[in-house]
């Protein structure tokens, strides 16, 4: 087995392409990679990947399960939760998805977004007649182009 350390590569200043593999990741520009995903196409890695996620607790004293690139959960009130990143969005133009209910089974809620800013997420969460309240699960993940 052979075996390369380097510290540093250096590409030229023209498109890149490395192949590990079988699967080529492309270099066509500064801070843009893209590699092969399914079949043919190709998947941007910078706008491709999430910048942020969260497993919520929505219960009691509200609290991360888990999460990724966030630094404080608030509770808000009454199915009003507010989720703060570590490293900023550059701008409200960021895609969202949630998901949760009262048990991990549970599919009948209703969500909405509250407020939307750059530096954190405001989720509002109803039951299915639309009456706010609490979540024990909530999940969502967040893409967009970080500050």
């Amino acid at each position: 087995m052979s075996e390369i350390i380097l510290d540093t590569i250096t590409g030229k200043s023209t498109a890149t392409t490395i192949t590990i593999g079988s699967t080529p990741v492309v270099s066509s520009s500064a801070n843009s990679m893209t590699i092969r995903g399914e079949g043919t196409a190709q998947t941007s890695i910078q706008q491709g990947l999430a910048k942020a996620w969260v497993n919520i607790d929505g219960t009691g004293t509200v609290s991360f399960r888990d999460s990724f690139n966030t630094s404080n959960l608030t509770d808000d009130g009454s199915g009003l939760y507010t989720t703060s990143f570590s490293n900023d969005f550059g701008n409200v133009n960021y895609s969202f998805t949630y998901c949760g209910g009262e048990s991990a089974a549970e599919t009948t809620y209703q969500m909405g977004t509250a407020s939307m800013v750059a530096d954190s997420h405001q989720v509002q969460l109803k039951n299915a007649a639309g009456t706010v309240t609490d979540r024990n699960y909530i999940c969502g993940t967040f893409h967009g182009d970080l500050a």
